[in-house]
């Protein structure tokens, strides 16, 4: 807080004469104005939301083919309209990373389910969406004014044997988070004490490294991601997870972690998910951005980024009962309080 606050006094007279002064009101349930040289730098920016759910909820209406309406943009992407669109264009995210489930019963099949339904939605909207395979795609959906989906999943229990990587890579996966909360034939969750990575876990990684899949390690437990990090000969990713020297719950990572981490060349997306910014009340958007200061100091600017996990409109928007089974894991939290977003987010 004292620092962002000195160096907003500090800098103010030097970069001064090079600012825009004209100020823009861009939502409508907030009077909050922002700079021309803001909106531009938010404009020409690739910004990758590193964890975006896209529409919460939806996904088991999907792999239970139930007819909700928050499943009907894959069911029935027609219902997809131009005002949703314009939504998602106007968020500022470029490229949103989409890290779901593939079911507890039968993951090798919901995940084959969620990667069809998924290409099928970009399919039906390709003037408007591409679906990130390589590198080259990122500027290249920039220059053409198309938003990216990158597909992943949240686990990885749906690889029966490592050659289940390049098949699903194949599928258009780039992204597999080794573990979720508990315990899998790869690893740990952060819920669950921590044995580490197996030796099935250390040939998935490198087989992930060879078929150019990301590594994500934002679930696992801290022995778990140690251990992947070590094994990886690639760059990782936290993609959606804060730090535990500022808010010390156990899904959060260690200095020691970040700086392996960013020692592999990987990036760490910073969430707004409450009980992540902080453990107690209040919580504030500066709370949020106390992880970012954190991580660029610790590891440097290009080792930090955004990771939301949640969608456009967050937690508390969302019908009572799906709002209450979303945040079932909210309620053991003292930084819960009845709330799931944080004021300011926007």
């Amino acid at each position: 807080m004292q620092r962002r606050k000195f160096l907003k006094a500090g800098s103010a007279a030097v970069i001064a004469p090079l600012l825009n002064f004209g100020r823009f009101r861009l939502f409508t349930e907030s009077s909050a104005t922002y700079s021309g040289r803001c909106l531009d730098l938010v404009q020409r920016s690739l910004v990758i939301d590193m964890l975006n759910q896209f529409k919460l909820g939806a996904f088991p209406d999907v792999l239970e083919d139930r007819q909700q309406p928050t499943a009907r943009w894959w069911s029935h992407p027609a219902t997809f309209t131009r005002a949703d669109l314009a939504r998602f264009k106007q968020s500022g995210i470029s490229v949103f990373h989409i890290g779901w489930g593939a079911g507890r019963e039968d993951p090798f099949n919901g995940a084959v389910k969620v990667l069809q339904v998924w290409s099928e939605f970009i399919a039906h909207f390709s003037a408007d969406f591409v679906e990130v395979q390589k590198a080259e795609d990122f500027a290249a959906l920039k220059r053409q004014g198309k938003l990216g989906i990158l597909l992943g999943f949240q686990g990885s229990d749906h690889f029966r044997s490592t050659d289940d990587v390049a098949f699903f890579r194949s599928l258009g996966q780039r992204v597999s988070q080794l573990t979720y909360n508990q315990c899998n034939r790869i690893g740990c969750g952060y819920e669950a004490p921590d044995t580490g990575l197996t030796a099935y876990g250390a040939d998935i990684v490198a087989r992930m490294n060879q078929a150019g899949m990301a590594i994500d390690l934002s679930h696992c437990g801290p022995r778990t991601t140690l251990e992947a990090i070590a094994a990886s000969v690639r760059p990782v990713l936290f993609t959606h997870a804060n730090c535990k020297a500022i808010a010390a719950h156990a899904r959060n990572k260690s200095d020691e972690a970040i700086r392996r981490l960013a020692a592999t060349g990987g990036v760490m997306g910073i969430t707004a998910v409450r009980m992540l910014a902080r453990t107690s009340e209040p919580v504030t958007i500066e709370n949020v951005l106390d992880h970012f200061d954190h991580v660029a100091r610790l590891v440097g600017v290009e080792h930090v980024g955004i990771g939301s996990d949640m969608d456009l409109d967050g937690y508390d928007a969302l019908p009572p009962p799906l709002r209450s089974r979303m945040l079932t894991g909210y309620k053991n939290s003292a930084a819960f309080h009845g709330r799931g977003d944080i004021d300011g987010l926007n």
